[in-house]
């Protein structure tokens, strides 16, 4: 150690040193910035940045070495050989270049050691052939121990910059591995020039060498700090030029400058916008990529929508907006381009969704009154009809809850083709609702055309929807409304076509109905009827009347049926026929079957025991999951024993989610409550109903007992539901009788129960029915 030091001291000028220590941290700090680089970069750049790193850290450490033999200071002049020299310098380039080529890219202490060692034995090498190029009247010899103990030390240092360099980031990963670099560098120069023994011979022509040595300090000292500036410079402006296009190039935005009406510059944005390389768009004229109205003097003030021309032809609409800027000394527009053509699409599809079932892709409400309006403005300026069909399907709801929602929308699709086919182009089809469509004849010259549409209609359902052989089938009603004879404004005409429908399917579905004015009055009576329903109980004017049940083999009266009454203020006493539907329609039942519950049984508890009340039960009611509960309550607070109650139901109410109802059966049978099949033999499912469903009684149909006289069928099938009655052991009962010729009947064919109007009328709301054991006679 002592040794080096005076070396350094006593041997070499300090001037020198000190420049060949700063050429040694300038090369030592640019060979690990340009390999940070190296690390940074994409894949195809880094074997670049490699060579240079050891290019640059290659030529500094030779510098480092040479300016510090030539600070050296011995009695004999130095000179130094040209080819020895370059032989030094080109050895250790090439030595690293190979060792980072190879290890680089390697992770792992071994991998980083093994760098070491090989950039140490560059360095060595390069030591060795540069103290070979001296040219001196003197003999070389060297301390062995010495030399190989700086060829160690170097070695450490070498090895710990670059495993250390794997582990820190930022700026310490260039500035520590550089110091250690520098040191192994320093090291091994001063180690080896302390180790050299020089011993003067005169017999060794000293020729002066190929380089002197003022001239060689100038050179390489220039070189040095040109090459490493260079490199070092070539990383800033490598970074920012490939960082500000990467920037650039990862914009969402297309960007692109324009010079005098060309092309000279594109981001990826824009190629990836128009399907091109940036090879192929670069010096080509911007009006063959924009579709510029007006030219480029568009350019430079608000921002527009434009066109861009795609390889494949396609035209996708962008918003362009430019600004001038100075682009390699000339002024130019820097254009950038905002794609569109999605955002259009969507609002396309979003307005299109607005305006059009999402199923069928028909027209939809909005869009249909839209044209009606626009059909109508144009049917009064020339003098023509317009005509709209409202068409309802039949059967729909029976297919759509037997097959599947999947299936029922496979059939709508289906029904709006044939539609499509049916129609005029001039015409609108929309789906109004789930089985609901609405057709706009525009301008036809008379009635006759919405007549021959409606026919051709209904023929394309009979011949596409066979209901014979195909079980999901369906078939159509349809209400038409003319303008002008029918309304004169849209959703008038609207509204009438609604009106004829609703009168189509009344009279049996499956055909066409016009709009007559009759049916709008009938209409408005049937709403003012609901409006009525709906105060009818809270305004006292319903009521209830018992009508009793007698025993065939006694004749005495067993029990009485309750039966709703209307008085109405304005049109007197309402049949129940009547209203009963509108009420079921319009939902008020639900509200008429408890208070008919609530106050029949209260009525029957003053009944004298056995006395049974029977209520009939609209198919409504039995769609509402808590009527046992109902039920339950009117029997608890009106202290009715629940053996003594009858409920009614029509097989109506067990072709509706028929799983529902007998689970609603069941509950009721729990309470003690007893069911009534009424109106029974009219029914196509009747027998099923009876094994599936837990009845205690059945009533034979009044149309039955009617034809009993005069019909032997009619007394054949009383006779058979009779002995159907008695094998499942269930009460029956015959309603309707009115004549002591069917009584007598009745009773010779073993029916043991009976009711109508022979054993007397519904008793008002006064009267209070009375047990009877007594034959009843004709009143």
């Amino acid at each position: 150690m002592f040794r080096v030091i005076a070396c350094i001291q006593n041997q070499h000028d300090h001037l020198l040193v000190a420049l060949a220590t700063g050429i040694c941290l300038l090369g030592c700090f640019t060979f690990f910035l340009l390999l940070r680089r190296a690390g940074e970069c994409r894949p195809n750049h880094r074997e670049m940045w490699l060579a240079l790193a050891a290019l640059a850290g290659g030529v500094g450490v030779w510098s480092t070495h040479f300016v510090a033999m030539l600070a050296y200071q011995s009695a004999p002049p130095i000179g130094f050989s040209l080819w020895p020299t370059v032989l030094s310098v080109t050895f250790i380039v090439l030595c690293w270049w190979v060792a980072l080529s190879s290890l680089f890219f390697r992770s792992g202490v071994r991998a980083a050691a093994t760098l070491g060692l090989l950039m140490t034995f560059g360095a060595v090498w390069m030591h060795i052939t540069g103290m070979a190029a001296i040219d001196i009247a003197a003999r070389l010899s060297y301390d062995i121990p010495l030399y190989a103990a700086g060829v160690l030390t170097a070695t450490v240092f070498f090895v710990a910059a670059m495993v250390v360099r794997q582990r820190l980031a930022g700026a310490r990963q260039i500035v520590i591995p550089a110091l250690l670099t520098a040191l192994g560098i320093v090291a091994l120069h001063f180690t080896g020039m302390s180790a050299i023994e020089l011993a003067p011979d005169p017999t060794i022509a000293f020729a002066g060498g190929d380089l002197h040595r003022e001239w060689l300090i100038a050179a390489v000292a220039s070189a040095t700090v040109l090459l490493v500036c260079a490199a070092a410079l070539a990383v800033v402006l490598d970074r920012y030029v490939t960082d500000l296009k990467g920037l650039i190039d990862a914009a969402f935005d297309g960007v692109m400058v324009v010079r005098d009406g060309r092309i000279v510059q594109v981001n990826r944005a824009i190629c990836d916008m128009s399907g091109r390389r940036a090879g192929e768009l670069i010096g080509k004229p911007l009006d063959s990529l924009l579709t510029l109205e007006g030219g480029e003097q568009r350019l430079g003030g608000e921002s527009f929508e434009t066109g861009i021309w795609r390889a494949d032809g396609q035209l996708r609409i962008v918003e362009a907006s430019a600004r001038s800027v100075e682009f390699h000394g000339h002024l130019s527009t820097v254009v950038s381009l905002r794609d569109l053509s999605d955002r259009r699409e969507a609002e396309r599809q979003i307005a299109h969704m607005a305006r059009h079932d999402s199923l069928t892709g028909l027209p939809n409400r909005h869009l249909f009154d839209e044209r009606l309006a626009e059909a109508l403005a144009k049917a009064r300026a020339a003098g023509l009809a317009v005509s709209v069909l409202a068409l309802d399907l039949d059967r729909f709801k029976a297919v759509n809850d037997i097959f599947g929602h999947a299936k029922g929308d496979e059939i709508l699709c289906r029904v709006a083709d044939m539609l499509r086919a049916s129609v005029r182009t001039a015409d609108t089809i929309a789906r109004v609702g789930g089985d609901e469509f609405l057709i706009l004849q525009d301008g036809i010259a008379s009635h006759a055309e919405a007549e021959t549409l409606a026919l051709r209609l209904l023929e394309d359902f009979d011949r596409e929807m066979d209901m014979a052989r195909n079980p999901m089938a369906v078939g159509v009603s349809i209400g038409v409304a003319v303008f002008p004879a029918d309304a004169r404004d849209g959703e008038v005409l609207k509204h009438h076509a609604d009106i004829a429908l609703y009168r189509a399917k009344q009279t049996g579905r499956g055909n066409v109905c016009f709009f007559a004015p009759f049916m709008d009055r009938e209409v408005r009576a049937r709403r003012q009827m609901e409006h009525d329903l709906r105060l009818a109980v809270q305004r006292h004017q319903m009521s209830i009347a018992y009508q009793p049940m007698v025993a065939s083999d006694t004749g005495g009266v067993v029990g009485y049926e309750a039966l709703l009454r209307w008085r109405h203020p304005d049109l007197g006493d309402v049949p129940p026929s009547e209203f009963i539907p509108v009420a079921e329609e319009s939902g008020s039942i639900v509200q008429l079957g408890e208070w008919v519950l609530a106050t029949a049984c209260r009525d029957a508890a003053g009944w004298p025991e056995p006395l049974t009340l029977a209520v009939n039960m609209s198919p409504v009611q039995f769609q509402l999951p808590n009527l046992a509960r109902t039920v339950e309550n009117c029997l608890r607070q009106a202290g009715l024993p629940p053996h003594r109650l009858e409920l009614e139901v029509t097989e109506v109410a067990l072709m509706r989610n028929s799983a529902d109802v007998l689970a609603i059966f069941r509950q009721l049978k729990t309470l003690g409550v007893s069911i009534v099949m009424d109106d029974f033999g009219t029914g196509y499912s009747s027998l099923n109903s009876l094994q599936s469903f837990p009845f205690d009684k059945i009533k034979i149909d009044r149309s039955f007992i009617g034809a009993l006289e005069s019909d032997e069928a009619a007394r054949s099938i009383v006779r058979a539901i009779v002995g159907l009655g008695r094998s499942l052991n269930l009460s029956v009962v015959a309603e309707g009788i009115e004549t002591e010729a069917q009584w007598r009947l009745v009773v010779e064919e073993g029916c043991p129960g009976a009711q109508g109007f022979l054993f007397g009328s519904p008793n008002s709301v006064g009267s209070t029915p009375q047990a009877s054991t007594g034959t009843v006679g004709k009143t």
